[in-house]
């Protein structure tokens, strides 16, 4: 009950590890990375004192947890090598993009599957991650929440919304630092050196999703907290929704999710 493999020693699997090796939920020696990479098997174990091993079979057994962190071109080879091996009271924890529970059950049919949708902020504890699960897997899924909130925040949804959920929260990153990257660009053509502006933009980003975040506020409030009237920030505002900056994003945010749902 206390051990938990990792598949997958890339960069999110590394997240997690550090995340779970710097917690209470598990004991280091009680979490297992494996992966084909020297590299990432050596970085694991020096920095986060984790067993390392390059079977998967021998790995697995007598573990409760196993979480699949590969891509998703990889994942029936790992499933289909896992599948006789696996104990039907062990939990299958996927964070593969775009693979349904449904379709990981055909290959290893009596399993309980966790569907996890990390993003890159998990480096930095700092991930929102949404879960999404049958209901066959309640009791465990109060693990599996600890287990993420130790890379940041967790939602857990119904598993229909996962591909929205992979739009707005891992391509979502994409999309707030092209923001950002305007609001530097913006301060330089204001005279900023190109650092100078990235330092006060990144901290004035952060600021504001901090003040939406802790105070529960909607965005508009904290906006009318900013605006005067016949200010520099509402004229800087209209022009901006003049020129189509929410609509923009909306659109973008709707493209990419038309996007990932003819993926396969």
């Amino acid at each position: 009950m206390n051990k938990i493999t990792i598949i997958g020693g890339g960069n999110l699997g590394k997240s997690i590890i550090s995340g779970l090796a710097n917690s209470d939920l598990f004991e280091a020696k009680n979490i297992t990375v494996v992966d084909k990479s020297k590299y990432n098997l050596k970085e694991v174990e020096e920095k986060l004192g984790v067993s390392t091993s390059k079977h998967v079979i021998s790995s697995i057994k007598d573990v409760k947890w196993v979480i699949l962190c590969v891509q998703p071109r990889q994942l029936d080879t790992v499933l289909l090598e896992i599948k006789d091996v696996l104990d039907n009271d062990q939990i299958l924890i996927s964070t593969v993009t775009g693979t349904s529970i449904e379709e990981i059950n055909e290959v290893v049919p009596n399993n309980k599957v966790v569907r996890v949708m990390p993003n890159t902020g998990a480096s930095k504890k700092l991930s929102m991650t949404c879960i999404a699960a049958n209901e066959n897997v309640k009791e465990e899924l109060l693990v599996v929440e600890k287990m993420f909130n130790t890379i940041g925040e967790t939602l857990v949804i119904e598993e229909r919304l996962m591909q929205a959920a992979t739009v707005l929260g891992a391509s979502g990153i994409a999309f707030f630092l092209r923001f950002l990257r305007a609001m530097i660009q913006g301060g330089i053509q204001m005279g900023f050196h190109p650092h100078e502006a990235q330092i006060i933009a990144v901290q004035t980003a952060i600021g504001a999703a901090t003040l939406v975040a802790e105070n529960g506020t909607h965005p508009e409030r904290e906006i009318d907290k900013v605006t005067t009237p016949q200010g520099c920030t509402i004229e800087g505002l209209n022009e901006m929704e003049h020129q189509g900056l929410s609509s923009s994003v909306i659109k973008g945010v709707m493209a990419s999710y038309e996007k990932i749902n003819t993926i396969k």
